[in-house]
């Protein structure tokens, strides 16, 4: 469970196992012969508290000792969970579907930040620079599939178009209705008044995070 755990903070991180086994002062292959082999049989302490900071996740799910609070890492089928647990949202790939990768939030951020179930929540990675400088390349959005087409207002919108996921900023007319299609990087095409009934909304974007370079 640990080693599983492990793997899917890295691959939704877009991380390596080369780089995260150099953050905690190892040898380039330390993490791979970790997840895939099982050598060492479980972390040293120094290197479990340095990868629950670096990947934000309580100590316990890395293989510590149970936190005090009785946090824990839980799928997002579950239900119930504890204000204080980490809830896994899936990531969406470009394509619009949903792979293994997971990003794990405190329960109770998600609650007070989503329009209401966490469970509709997904995470997409920025593809492009059609939104920069708001959002880069790389950046990891969360995206509120429970507030979409029916509560549609201006803001920022992830969109299904030509067999991928776009984000975009869409604007209403309040005299026709319709919506603009917009871009923040002003090198990318806007288009002015489209029909709201004709766009494929995945969600709207409720939060990025960004790793600082």
């Amino acid at each position: 469970m640990v080693r599983r755990t492990l793997d899917t903070l890295i691959r939704a991180r877009g991380e390596d196992y080369a780089s995260v086994s150099r953050l905690i002062g190892r040898n380039p292959t330390y993490i791979q012969q970790f997840i895939r082999r099982g050598v060492p049989r479980k972390l040293d302490e120094d290197d479990r508290r340095t990868l629950a900071r670096h990947f934000d996740v309580p100590e316990h799910v890395l293989g510590g000792p149970e936190s005090r609070v009785g946090q824990a890492v839980i799928s997002r089928a579950a239900e119930g969970a504890a204000a204080d647990d980490y809830l896994l949202i899936p990531c969406l790939d470009a394509a619009g579907d949903a792979p293994e990768a997971a990003l794990a939030f405190q329960t109770r951020w998600l609650t007070g930040l989503c329009s209401g179930d966490p469970q509709a929540l997904t995470v997409l990675r920025i593809a492009g620079d059609a939104m920069h400088p708001t959002l880069s390349h790389g950046d990891p959005v969360l995206i509120d599939m429970a507030d979409g087409a029916e509560t549609l207002r201006d803001g920022i919108y992830a969109l299904r178009s030509g067999g991928s996921v776009v984000v975009k900023r869409l604007t209403r007319n309040p005299a026709s209705g319709g919506i603009a299609i917009k871009s923040d990087n002003p090198g990318w095409p806007d288009w002015e008044d489209c029909p709201a009934e004709s766009l494929d909304i995945v969600g709207r974007v409720i939060w990025v995070g960004r790793e600082l370079r």
